[in-house]
């Protein structure tokens, strides 16, 4: 198998404390970014879910205005794309 070679960047921090982990499992960064990329093609996705455990100022505020607009009576909802598409039109599509 013919082999190339990638650069990445990370905190420092992190790759010591990555490092000092994964020497404790016997392997070390290459093996262990090895393992996680087989794992994401073999999968087809990230092994592991990703999720915000700390939404930003941003994310909140729209977070808030779903759900305002999820109990707003005077809120027009459509079933399919074309439903609204031919509202906003004003004829069929």
């Amino acid at each position: 198998m013919k082999q190339t070679t990638i650069t990445i960047r990370i905190d420092e921090d992190l790759k010591k404390q990555a490092e000092v982990l994964f020497k404790e499992m016997g392997i070390n960064l290459t093996t262990a970014y090895t393992i996680f990329t087989k794992a994401v093609v073999r999968q087809g996705k990230i092994p592991f879910e990703i999720s915000a455990i700390n939404p930003n100022k941003e994310t909140l505020e729209a977070m808030k205005e779903a759900k305002n607009i999820s109990k707003d009576n005077n809120i027009k909802y459509y079933n399919t794309g074309d439903e609204m598409i031919e509202d906003i039109l004003g004829n069929e599509i």
